[in-house]
C-alpha cells in the first residue's frame, strides 16, 4: 500500500468517527444540561488516532416554571457543580441534567430514567398533592390528604463540586466521571434554580457547519485514495512493459 493511500484511507476513517460524533453532539442539542463531546485528530500514523474529551463549559438557563426542574447555580462556589447520580452500573457518576421526574416506582430520577441520589442514596417520593425544591436542594411534598402547607422533608439533591485541576471524562451511558477513580467532594454552598434549566452547551449552527465540512473533508479524502490507486495502477502496467 502507497503512503498516501494509506494516510488518506486513514484520514478518511477519523473523518468518519468525528462526523458521527459530531452526529450525536448535534442529535442533543436540546438534551438538557448535555455536555458537548469534543475530538482531537492525534497524529498521522496508523497506530495514531482521535481523542475525545468533554466541554464542560455551562449551557444557558430557561426558565420553565416546572417545580421538578432544577438548574444548578455554583455562582459563588470555586468549581463547577453537579448532581450525583447512580449509574447503570451501580457506581456513582455526575450530571448537570435537572429534568426531573418521578418514576413509576417513586424514584426521583432525570430525563434519561438515571437514578438522582440523595443524603442517602436513592430518593423515594410518596404521593403528594404539592413538591417543592429549595436552593439548597431540599426536596419537600405536601402528602395527599395532609392540610394545605403541610410540607414535610423528603430528602436533600447530593450536589458536589468538581474542583480544580480534576479532569472529566464522559461514558457511553452520557453521564460524567472523574478520571483515575477519583471522587467528587459534597459542598453545601452550591444552590439549585427551581422551576428552571441548564440548556445543552452544543451550538446547533457550529455542529451543522461543522457537519458540512468534514463531510468536504472526507469527500476529498475519498479523491485522493481513487488518485493513488489509479497511479499505483499506472506504474504496474509501466513496470510490466519495461
Amino acid at each position: 500500500m502507497s503512503k498516501l493511500l494509506e494516510l488518506s484511507a486513514l484520514g478518511a476513517r477519523e473523518t468518519m468517527l468525528a462526523q458521527a460524533m459530531n452526529s450525536h453532539n448535534l442529535a442533543n442539542a436540546s438534551t438538557p444540561g448535555f455536555r458537548k463531546d469534543l475530538v482531537t485528530y492525534a497524529g498521522t500514523r496508523s497506530t495514531d488516532g482521535l481523542k475525545s474529551g468533554v466541554d464542560l463549559s455551562p449551557g444557558t438557563v430557561q426558565t420553565t416554571g416546572n417545580k421538578l426542574d432544577i438548574a444548578i447555580d455554583d455562582a459563588g462556589v470555586d468549581g463547577e457543580g453537579y448532581l450525583l447520580i447512580e449509574a447503570p452500573d451501580g457506581t456513582d457518576a455526575y450530571s448537570r441534567r435537572g429534568d426531573l421526574r418521578i418514576d413509576q416506582d417513586n424514584f426521583l430520577v432525570n430525563g434519561a430514567g438515571q437514578y438522582v441520589l440523595g443524603e442517602a442514596g436513592r430518593i423515594a417520593i410518596q404521593p403528594y398533592s404539592e413538591i417543592e425544591i429549595g436552593g439548597d436542594g431540599t426536596i419537600s411534598i405536601q402528602r395527599l390528604g395532609a392540610l394545605p402547607n403541610a410540607l414535610q422533608r423528603v430528602d436533600r439533591l447530593q450536589l458536589v463540586r468538581l474542583d480544580e485541576g480534576q479532569v472529566m471524562s464522559k461514558g457511553e451511558d452520557g453521564l460524567l466521571r472523574l478520571e483515575g477513580g477519583e471522587t467528587a467532594i459534597p459542598d453545601a454552598k452550591l444552590r439549585v434554580v427551581s422551576g428552571a434549566l441548564e440548556a445543552s452547551n452544543v451550538n446547533p449552527i457550529e455542529a451543522l457547519v461543522h457537519m458540512i465540512d468534514l463531510a468536504r473533508k472526507f469527500e476529498t479524502q475519498v479523491k485522493l485514495m481513487q488518485s493513488s490507486e489509479e497511479n499505483q495502477q499506472s506504474l504496474d502496467q509501466i513496470l510490466r512493459f519495461s
